[in-house]
């Protein structure tokens, strides 16, 4: 359990939120019209390669994000500081800290992200009658999510509810309009 906590700390919480809605989202985008659109059927083997989709792009793009933004900070920071010679404070133990701490925010991100995508997907494969189960059970997740940064972030719990809410609408309706996986 203790293992878990360590990717709840308020430093990777942007990690963990970023990747859970881009999962649901990119998920729903790209499979929305195979999860409702009658006489196809979502497969687990499609479920975890969409989630595989989602995940390994994330994982390059919130690590790049990532060391950018503190590589940065690094740089601002010799700049304050009047360091003559530029990348020295990258070439000590901060860079290595920063080279660490954007590759955990990329794992946190890309873990959360693959689950994210795979558990509405997976609910698609188990109840493959109910059309619309998957779909169900993203904005579910995503309208819980809302809720749950709300009471975090001491936020108007509606705009969070009904901001995810309709992210995650637009965003099955765009994959039904695309119809990206059939």
């Amino acid at each position: 359990m203790k293992a878990f906590a360590f990717f709840l700390k308020p430093k990777y919480r942007l990690d963990l939120v970023a990747g859970l809605c881009d999962g649901i989202l990119t998920a729903l985008t790209l499979t929305a019209g195979r999860l409702v659109i009658p006489g196809s059927t979502m497969t687990m083997g499609l479920a975890f390669r969409v989630g595989a989709a989602t995940a390994v792009p994330g994982a390059f793009v919130f690590f790049v994000a990532h060391y950018a933004q503190l590589r940065g900070e690094l740089a601002e920071a010799e700049r304050q500081l009047n360091v003559t010679s530029r990348g020295k404070l990258a070439a000590s133990r901060l860079g290595r800290d920063i080279l660490r701490e954007a590759s955990l925010g990329a794992l946190v991100a890309s873990g959360s992200s693959f689950c994210g995508a795979l558990t509405p997907l997976v609910s698609g494969v188990l109840l493959p009658e109910n059309r619309w189960f998957a779909v169900i059970v993203a904005l579910v997740i995503l309208t819980l999510l809302g809720a749950v940064l709300a009471r975090v972030l001491r936020g108007n719990p509606f705009s969070w509810v009904i901001g995810l809410l309709a992210g995650g609408v637009a965003l099955t309706l765009l994959g039904m309009q695309l119809h990206i996986i059939r």
